[in-house]
């Protein structure tokens, strides 16, 4: 099964940022997207391209097209979003952006009706699909060459818990607080197609694991290998898939624009014919782990020989690193946001101080999240 991969700008970025519909009254999640996506013309077929449905009817998710630029993502993005509130404030429906939900119930949530794909989904996976109660940021970078695509998806699995600490934004599930900075990470990769990637080789053996999915009817196509980085060869990049939903624009600028001077830094050191340092399959879901428990207090395996340090003081080295290459690709302001995430603390930090300063209400965290969006 050949599998042709499109053709894209250098490190151009792209945008997907999933939000969740509240109750303005109760903080919880309201089933408005199809009465939202159809005043706004929009719906999961066609119509309006940058607003779509998701799973539920409670998510809506805002995508900008490709930019060379950082910035002018967000700037899309804020746009979309601006044009949402004048729907949904009306009628009492507000937005926030988490991990999960504090405190809704997976049960009480409605699957987006007449989508063959998400039925289908839902069909196989039942109760573990139907406790996808969860929000993610997804991060597209541009490879010009197909090849490429492969060794720096490898090369990125190692700065996974650096993104996933700085993201971590699910403490609370169904109300309990669960003791993880990130308990969306988790809970997906319970889907028998999400989770980590193959460490593979060749393009041609991510063509054989496709057509190996595809005979035995596990997948109908590439793009329902939900992995948590994966090519996505319609648009010619790789996919960010590691970060929780992000409550604020100034965190998806931030973490964007890592994602972007990573990606652009493996790319240069493959034109260099340099080889890029793989992490063991077994360290990079340790570091998974220990990311998704600890989040920014998480003590990391730095590298394939096993060395460990705090993923806190990896991280002040790793955005010193590509300064260079952020300010050649004018992303140099957003990427220097990651140190407000340190200074100020990552999401589930900033939840769990609210539930604590609340006697543990967690509607006052639904409340601050709905803050920082509008913020």
């Amino acid at each position: 099964m050949g599998i042709d991969f499109g053709t894209s700008e250098r490190s151009n970025v792209g945008i997907e940022w999933e939000l969740a519909l509240v109750d303005r009254e109760t903080g919880e999640l309201a089933p408005a997207a199809p009465e939202i996506l159809a005043a706004m013309g929009a719906s999961h077929d066609d119509g309006f391209p940058q607003v779509t449905a998701e799973l539920l009817t409670n998510t809506v998710e805002v995508v900008s097209g490709p930019h060379a630029r950082v910035g002018d993502a967000v700037t899309e993005l804020e746009t979309m979003i601006d044009r949402l509130r004048e729907v949904t404030d009306p009628i009492g429906v507000d937005l926030m952006c988490s991990g999960t939900h504090p405190y809704s119930q997976w049960q009480e949530q409605a699957v987006t009706p007449d989508h063959e794909r998400y039925a289908t989904l839902i069909d196989r996976t039942r109760w573990w699909g139907r406790q996808m109660l969860i929000w993610g940021v997804h991060m597209h970078v541009g490879i010009e060459e197909r090849d490429k695509a492969l060794p720096i998806l490898n090369g990125l699995l190692g700065y996974y818990p650096h993104f996933q600490a700085l993201s971590a934004s699910s403490p609370y599930w169904a109300g309990v607080a669960t003791g993880y900075a990130s308990n969306r990470a988790l809970l997906f990769q319970q889907l028998p197609t999400a989770g980590l990637p193959p460490q593979l080789g060749a393009w041609a053996n991510y063509e054989e694991i496709v057509a190996d999915l595809t005979h035995v009817g596990v997948i109908d196509d590439h793009s329902e290998l939900r992995w948590d980085v994966r090519p996505s060869p319609k648009w010619g990049t790789v996919e960010l898939r590691f970060c929780d939903g992000l409550p604020t624009v100034r965190e998806v600028a931030s973490l964007t624009a890592l994602s972007q001077c990573v990606v652009e830094d493996l790319s240069t050191r493959l034109d260099n014919g340099e080889e890029i340092d793989q992490l063991q399959p077994w360290y990079v879901r340790e570091n998974k782990w220990r990311a998704a428990r600890y989040g920014l207090d998480a003590i990391i395996i730095k590298d394939s020989h096993g060395n460990e340090g705090e993923v806190r003081d990896d991280l002040r080295e790793l955005i010193a690193r590509p300064e260079p290459i952020a300010a050649r690709l004018g992303c140099l302001d957003e990427l220097m946001g990651i140190e407000d995430t340190l200074t100020g603390g990552a999401p589930y930090e900033r939840q769990l101080a609210v539930g604590a300063h609340n006697d543990g209400d967690l509607r006052a965290v639904v409340a601050s999240l709905v803050e920082e969006l509008k913020g």
